[in-house]
């Protein structure tokens, strides 16, 4: 595996990285395989911890500027592009059905398999060789401040967590042909609206409602 040959690392148990690739449709289709999700729930919180870390003992900002630079850079599509740059998409195991669809190129996918290769950093070297990991990847992309990844969602979620406060979306709107939809989606934290954003798709609406009640809160 190309990555560990970069971070200078032998396996002590190469299965732990082959599952750590393993979406749950391969496992469907090939009977005795374990699917990434658990090293998924691990690393995601390695992860965290590392960043919040490295922000706190390395950046003299202000808790609000650490969580939005932590939630533009461990998102969805910030992970994903980390993954793609270490060639991830090439290692993955996946179904038929799933490899038809394009599930080597999903962002969704791409992400969890980046959380996933942590945890099983972490179970198989421990600490110090995922910090060498994150800091090839995570780190150099904040040090460099070369992609900013606008995900509203996350960092509103940050947000409302920090003030322990309820947070969802919902779609009050739906209109248009099924090939070229319109979608109204409200944020509501606490049970009152913070937000509303119109988008092509659920996502974008929800992502656009999530800048608006950010934007009002500036």
């Amino acid at each position: 595996m190309e990555i560990l040959k970069k971070l200078n690392v032998i396996p002590k148990d190469i299965t732990i990285y082959e599952t750590a690739f393993t979406h749950s449709s391969f496992c469907n289709e090939n009977k005795g395989f374990e699917d990434y999700e658990r090293l998924e729930f691990l690393g995601d919180k390695v992860l965290d911890f590392i960043v919040s870390e490295f922000l706190y003992r390395k950046r003299h900002v202000l808790e609000g500027e650490m969580t939005k630079i932590r939630a533009s850079h461990v998102c969805e599509e910030a992970l994903a592009e980390y993954s793609l740059n270490c060639n991830f998409d090439k290692n993955l195991r996946l179904g038929k059905g799933e490899e038809l669809t394009g599930g080597r190129s999903k962002k969704a996918i791409l992400a969890d398999v980046f959380e996933a290769f942590i945890g099983a950093l972490y179970i198989d070297q421990g600490l110090d060789i995922v910090r060498k990991f994150v800091d090839m990847t995570v780190i150099d992309s904040i040090n460099k401040n070369e992609e900013i990844f606008n995900d509203y969602k996350s960092l509103l979620q940050e947000l409302v967590q920090t003030d322990k406060k309820s947070l969802e979306y919902i779609l009050i709107n739906e209109t248009g042909p099924s090939h070229d939809k319109k979608f109204t989606v409200n944020v509501v934290v606490s049970n009152i609206v913070y937000g509303t954003g119109v988008g092509k798709t659920k996502k974008e609406a929800e992502q656009n409602a999530a800048k608006d009640a950010l934007d009002k809160r500036a």
